[in-house]
């Protein structure tokens, strides 16, 4: 009882220490933001295009813990299959949703240069409704609903007035499937910091 006791103490005597804020800056606790994504499927020779939303928490002036996901809508393309003596041409629709987690090393002021380390997951989802029989769920060497691990770095830079702000990240969304696959990612859009 006595050891649960102490530990409750110091966890809430620390726990402020973690948010910490400097007296100049009011607004250092983390950051909340929604963006444009745009992702580069080098491997499908695609350009995705859709939505996300991130949150992060300052665990120092210099370092907070982000989470984001991203959206991206459908995107279509004629693939055309050959078996045999026989060539079909048929639609390929594909979607791709992502969640990443990991630190953002930042600078302090109004503007922010920073760069960031996150891992996650990347799903296809693709839809081949005319495709031919045996060709159902593939578009080049995606299958539906393949989800795979990501390793994506990345630099940004975000601009500051008061609590809001606006960022621009750039970034390699690595997606692991039969070795890595390199993808040119890029985000824009609002912060709001509190």
């Amino acid at each position: 009882m006595k050891k649960t006791t102490l530990a409750l103490v110091l966890a809430l005597m620390l726990a402020p220490a973690a948010f910490a804020q400097d007296a100049d800056d009011s607004y250092n606790r983390g950051s909340v933001g929604v963006f444009l994504d745009y992702l580069r499927l080098k491997h499908a020779d695609l350009n995705q295009f859709g939505l996300g939303g991130r949150v992060g928490f300052n665990v120092h002036r210099n370092v907070a813990l982000e989470a984001e996901g991203a959206y991206d809508f459908r995107q279509s393309r004629t693939e055309t299959v050959t078996s045999g003596a026989t060539t079909s041409t048929y639609r390929a629709d594909l979607r791709t949703t992502s969640f990443l987690f990991g630190p953002k090393f930042q600078t302090s002021g109004p503007v922010k240069v920073y760069g960031t380390l996150k891992g996650g997951i990347l799903n296809f989802s693709v839809s081949t409704a005319a495709a031919p029989l045996g060709f159902t769920n593939t578009l080049r060497t995606i299958r539906d609903g393949d989800t795979n691990g990501v390793f994506y770095p990345a630099g940004g830079i975000e601009a500051y007035a008061g609590w809001f702000g606006v960022r621009v990240e750039a970034g390699d969304m690595m997606y692991f499937d039969r070795g890595a696959n390199h993808n040119f990612r890029l985000t824009v859009g609002p912060q709001f910091r509190f």
